[in-house]
């Protein structure tokens, strides 16, 4: 369809355009709306740029004398038309169609014309007051700027009349003999002449060019829609905030209800439904038909007119990502197809957005879905060593004490049980690790926070690897007058059990595991370190993600659970826990508490806990 720029569009001839380019749409066509001086220069201008080699056009049913004086715009495109091929139609004159109650283009408001005669009004006596001082046909000017103004201001028709009354005006009152439309001099009537038709030609020029500017600063206001709908919807980082994207600006740019439906598990639900939307069975049922069918239904269509909404289905190459339907806020509000052909073009972009929402968490699921596997694949393959090795030496251990009991003296059937021993111990720190990680993991951790000193934080974790640290040397250093800290006791002394564990483990036997303690800023800092083979600088981060180890020939191995629960118990106290290589080789793994203020009456570390600070070298 071209819009010319020159007058308002009648009701009716507004109506049957909807319909024929509605139709057009349903019936898989794409319809596109331009704007133009010349019906027949912009149809062929749209030909040529997009390489079009075919136009039907149809031939009007005109009178003989109707074609003697005008050509119509089939025959314009064909004089036009260069190597296009032009197909032409002739069909009897079409019925009128029904009334619709679709809101037409308003045609040029009455109050235009009054204020076309009032600007009229005021030059004829502007024209009064200099008509002794300039000569009668000058004052033709002061009449041209009217019609200028008043085109530019309401349009063409109202500077057509502007030019007919300013030739009435200046005839009856500056022509001799004035006050009447008798003219003395025949002269003037070339003057009337030159004055009406310059005066029309201004008008209709003016007017175009207001047309023009009006045509334009829809396409801006369109285009700077569409911009910053797509800006939003590419910064969207997921479904929701899309969806409220597309429900935002929909409102703003069409005064319009949103509903959006995608697929679900129970067929098309409902995402999003905007606040007096009305959704019903019925409407549900409508967005089921346009997802199923792919074509737009409901208000304002053919297919199901019966819907309060109009719905659009969300297409992309993939196929149908979702519908979107619209409401009208006014019942009468009805789209004309620059509008409806915006509102399809946000739909596509909707579409986009969602597809992409969807790729990204069908990725985020697949991702996840390769990574449980790879961890459960880890997590076997680590339990079922760790499981059986300690089973092994248990059940050989017993098997030995069973068969060789006469045989084996007191020695021998001590080393039996405490390797048993010790091995059941370290199924039991396995299956405890795998507890704690669970419990991390499902947020089942409540902290039952009490003031506590590091020094029985030290203690108290040394007590509990007693039988680890039998062997090995341990150096303590915790100043006497370090701060106490708010801790749930157990968990925290788990997690430091854990990190001289892992020292422990990884260190040689005959180098020393030291910890000390101290206070940086506002943080009670507490470190382990060792001189073990290190941590490589880019693995530093890492050694605290769950089943993750370090794998070296001939080192012990693991689950790969024990620091990440040290960092799951210290974070979850609000704490931060780090691992850096140790100046002359060697790991130091830090945990830093923040420190609380004391209530009131709650006195500092009694002897004991002095002790403690200090217990020296074992």
């Amino acid at each position: 369809h071209v819009e010319e720029t020159g007058g308002p569009v009648s009701e009716s001839a507004r109506q049957q355009l909807d319909r024929a380019l509605r139709l057009a749409e349903e019936l898989g066509a794409r319809t596109v709306t331009v704007s133009g001086s010349s019906v027949a220069e912009e149809i062929l201008r749209y030909a040529r740029a997009h390489n079009v080699t075919k136009i039907i056009a149809g031939r009007p049913q005109r009178p003989w004398w109707a074609r003697l004086l005008w050509s119509s715009v089939a025959d314009q495109i064909i004089k036009g038309c260069g190597a296009i091929d032009v197909y032409m139609i002739s069909a009897p004159a079409a019925v009128a169609p029904a009334p619709s109650a679709e809101v037409a283009v308003p045609a040029t408001p009455r109050r235009y014309y009054v204020y076309t005669v009032v600007v009229v009004a005021l030059i004829t006596v502007m024209g009064g007051l200099l008509h002794r001082a300039l000569a009668p046909t000058n004052l033709t000017m002061l009449y041209l700027l009217g019609v200028v103004v008043v085109a530019l201001r309401w349009g063409r028709w109202p500077a057509a009349v502007a030019a007919t009354l300013s030739v009435l005006a200046f005839d009856f009152f500056f022509v001799p003999p004035e006050l009447t439309f008798v003219v003395a001099d025949t002269q003037y009537l070339l003057t009337f002449a030159g004055l009406l038709i310059v005066g029309l030609v201004i008008g209709r020029l003016a007017s175009r060019t207001r047309e023009q500017a009006n045509a334009a600063r829809r396409r801006e206001v369109s285009t700077a829609a569409l911009q910053a709908l797509s800006g939003e919807l590419a910064a969207a980082s997921d479904l929701d905030a899309i969806l409220r994207a597309i429900e935002r600006h929909v409102s703003a740019t069409f005064r319009r209800q949103v509903a959006v439906f995608l697929p679900g598990r129970r067929g098309v639900e409902a995402r999003l439904v905007s606040p007096g939307f009305p959704l019903d069975d019925s409407e549900r049922a409508v967005a089921t038909w346009v997802f199923d069918h792919g074509q737009p239904a409901g208000y304002g269509t053919e297919t199901l007119a019966g819907a309060n909404a109009r719905y659009f289905p969300l297409r992309t190459a993939r196929g149908i990502a979702g519908v979107m339907g619209v409401r009208p806020t006014i019942p009468t509000d009805r789209l004309n197809p620059e509008q409806r052909q915006l509102l399809e073009t946000f739909a596509s972009q909707a579409a986009v957005a969602i597809e992409r929402a969807q790729l990204a968490e069908q990725a985020r699921e697949a991702h996840l879905s390769r990574e449980t596997e790879r961890l459960q694949t880890v997590i076997l393959n680590a339990i079922s060593h760790d499981l059986r090795t300690p089973l092994a030496s248990i059940v050989g251990a017993l098997s030995s004490l069973t068969e060789q009991e006469a045989s084996l003296d007191d020695v021998a059937k001590r080393e039996l049980l405490e390797t048993a021993q010790q091995e059941a111990q370290r199924l039991a720190r396995l299956v405890s690790n795998l507890l704690d990680m669970t419990r991390l993991e499902a947020g089942a951790i409540a902290l039952r926070r009490e003031f506590h000193d590091v020094a029985d934080l030290v203690g108290s974790t040394l007590a509990q690897l007693a039988d680890a640290t039998r062997t090995r040397e341990i150096v303590v250093d915790v100043p006497t007058d370090l701060p106490m800290v708010l801790i749930d006791f157990v968990p925290m002394t788990q997690a430091l059990a854990n990190l001289v564990d892992n020292a422990l483990k990884y260190s040689p036997p005959e180098s020393p595991v030291e910890i000390w303690a101290g206070v940086e800023g506002s943080e009670v800092r507490v470190t382990v370190a060792d001189r073990g083979p290190g941590i490589p600088e880019i693995e530093l981060a890492r050694v605290f993600d769950k089943f993750y180890r370090i794998r070296r020939p001939g080192e012990p191995g693991g689950v790969g659970l024990g620091l990440a629960i040290a960092k799951g118990f210290v974070e979850a106290h609000g704490g931060r826990i780090w691992a850096a290589a140790r100046p002359g080789g060697g790991t130091m793994v830090t945990i830093a508490l923040a420190v609380a203020p004391l209530p009131k009456g709650t006195e500092k570390a009694s002897d004991e806990r002095t002790q403690a600070a200090h217990p020296g070298r074992r």
